[in-house]
């Protein structure tokens, strides 16, 4: 039988880089303005994760559950997921594992943070790429993760990326995957910022009133140049799965797949035009494009966006290159 290791991420690691849950609680709970003390989050396994192990437990699992507070924390319980020393001296993953891993996630970000984690475990230094590694990639097979949500709402619109996978939220329907099910494999966006995204980014910002700012970057992919960094953009999004699909009533990326080895690029840019009377009139122009990789280069000072839901603010180029069937979830 299986080793399961429930993996929460605590609230101090969160506020540099996992993402926090609704209401600014880092474990999806409650937050300082309901009058809980930051110290006091997450301390106790939240009741989907005992759920969850309880399920695990009943079908003859050994389970531990385990708060991690820290990337080093993290990287602990990824350390049970190595394979055998190999003759190059890199660390691989066991691909016969009999230890499996459930990430219970009050946001996309949290299940980033261990991804990233993952990522920095086993991808080899490019000096050292080892002859079994696959040509279009960096990074060999990820262990197949469990994803526990957190948050049973976020199953209606908000539509994270468990629920546009489709992936169980019942605590005994996880369980049962995580035992029963097959790993589906899905592509990772690495970035030449060092870290990954699993769902998309979305750049760009809104003022008080809720209006799209304009701002300037070269934006391409694998060659093809959707804005030149000349004329104004009012957004930009970088997509694996469909999380930012559309903005508001302006659909930006077509079908987004996250398992097709391509990443989805498109800018939307503001185009004036004139009637025949001579009346001008302004309307929103979709730029799409799919490829291998993509590059923002912004031409303003600093462009905001958001990354699996985690804030940042881009003030160099960035690229995207894809990971075809890089990582994987536990499904039915």
């Amino acid at each position: 039988m299986y080793d399961v290791v429930l993996l929460t991420l605590g609230s101090e690691r969160d506020a540099s880089g996992g993402g926090c849950g609704s209401g600014g609680a880092c474990c999806g709970g409650t937050s300082e303005a309901a009058g809980e003390r930051p110290e006091e989050r997450c301390e106790t396994p939240r009741v989907p994760v005992l759920a969850c192990a309880d399920a695990l437990t009943a079908r003859g699992a050994r389970v531990e559950t385990v708060t991690a507070r820290s990337d080093a924390e993290i990287d602990e319980v990824l350390a049970r997921l190595d394979g055998p020393p190999r003759a190059d001296g890199l660390t691989w993953p066991d691909p016969d594992s009999k230890t499996r891993l459930v990430v219970a996630t009050a946001s996309d970000g949290q299940l980033r943070a261990v991804l990233r984690r993952l990522v920095r475990r086993y991808a080899p230094p490019p000096s050292r790429r080892p002859a079994d590694l696959p040509e279009n990639r960096t990074v060999p097979d990820l262990p197949p993760v469990g994803v526990l949500p957190l948050d049973p709402a976020r199953s209606g619109t908000a539509r994270d990326l468990a629920a546009q996978l489709g992936l169980p939220r019942d605590p005994a329907a996880v369980a049962a995957a995580v035992l029963d099910g097959t790993p589906r494999r899905l592509d990772l966006l690495r970035n030449d910022g060092g870290s990954v995204t699993l769902d998309g980014a979305l750049l760009g910002a809104a003022d008080d009133a809720g209006r799209p700012l304009h701002w300037r970057a070269r934006v391409e992919v694998d060659g093809t140049v959707l804005s030149t960094g000349e004329e104004p953009i009012m957004a930009c999004a970088i997509g694996n799965a469909g999380g930012y699909a559309s903005l508001g009533d302006v659909a930006l990326l077509a079908d987004p797949d996250p398992s097709d080895g391509r990443v989805q690029v498109a800018v939307a840019v503001p185009v004036v035009t004139r009637s025949a009377l001579g009346r001008k009139r302004v309307r929103l122009e979709v730029r799409r494009a799919r490829g291998r990789a993509a590059a923002v280069v912004p031409r303003d000072e600093k462009v905001p966006f958001l990354d699996d839901g985690v804030e940042g603010e881009l003030s160099r180029k960035r690229s995207w290159w894809t990971e075809p069937g890089a990582w994987a979830v536990w499904t039915a």
